[in-house]
């Protein structure tokens, strides 16, 4: 709730606030729940099938092989895919080593589940507050289709979806955050990237961007999250409404 802690704001130069007029949020984890969200479906889906399974352990592995299989695009080691492909190729991987063998339509549904994710509580009264001051962008590893069905479903109000498809480079790399600034047509140093990952916004500030770290205390479920103070960055808040109270929204 807002109000309930301090939030720390600098520079990182020792100077003012730099003059921000684009706000990049990160998707996954920091403005949805994908943990519930796809334990649920995949509950749902195996129920379905007759299979009984530990649903939230399938979500922590699922996301487990994320960033690696991104990663090797990145490296070279493959040529460029989108996330559908990577999350299907996962998925695949995980089925096999637990033994099970859900048909072609059920995998579909499974990896259609990252397209419909439950915004956390204050993501969609925070971003509208935002939105009154700046320019609000979804900046994720997502492909367009996802993001798209996915900020629909939850009535995410951003001004524009940039997946890294656009980029062709998932983040960390520098293109992604890049391209954001170039498509918006501001400087890198003008776009603040909103996450709740360090790997995130690391990757943004190696870029030349702003950052804001935003606790999600329970995207892992009982597995922690980042905290506050482990990555350096140049806001720090507890949700969206105490980000837009600190940034004068």
């Amino acid at each position: 709730m807002a109000g309930t802690r301090p939030i720390e704001v600098h520079s990182g130069q020792g100077g003012a606030m730099p003059e921000y007029r684009v706000l990049a949020f990160d998707i996954f984890g920091t403005t949805v729940d994908w943990r519930t969200g796809v334990a649920e479906q995949v509950a749902e889906i195996a129920a379905a099938q007759g299979v009984s399974l530990d649903a939230e352990a399938v979500a922590d592995d699922w996301r487990g092989r994320y960033l690696p299989s991104m990663r090797r695009v990145n490296d070279g080691e493959r040529g460029w895919t989108y996330l559908d492909t990577l999350h299907r190729e996962s998925l695949d991987e995980l089925l096999a080593e637990r033994g099970l063998d859900f048909p072609e339509d059920v995998r579909r549904a499974l990896v259609r589940a990252w397209h419909r994710l439950p915004a956390w509580p204050d993501s969609v009264p925070g971003l509208a507050r935002l939105r009154e001051k700046y320019v609000v962008a979804a900046l994720s590893n997502g492909g367009f289709s996802l993001l798209t069905n996915l900020i629909k479903a939850a009535g995410l109000p951003f001004d524009c979806v940039l997946s890294a498809e656009l980029a062709r480079r998932y983040k960390p790399a520098p293109e992604p955050y890049l391209t954001a600034a170039e498509l918006l047509d501001v400087r890198s140093e003008e776009v603040l990237m909103v996450a709740c990952h360090s790997w995130d916004l690391d990757g943004a500030r190696a870029a030349g961007l702003g950052t804001a770290f935003v606790e999600r205390p329970r995207e892992k479920g009982p597995h922690g999250a980042d905290r506050p103070g482990e990555v350096e960055v140049d806001v720090t808040a507890g949700d969206f409404t105490e980000l837009a109270d600190r940034l004068g929204c």
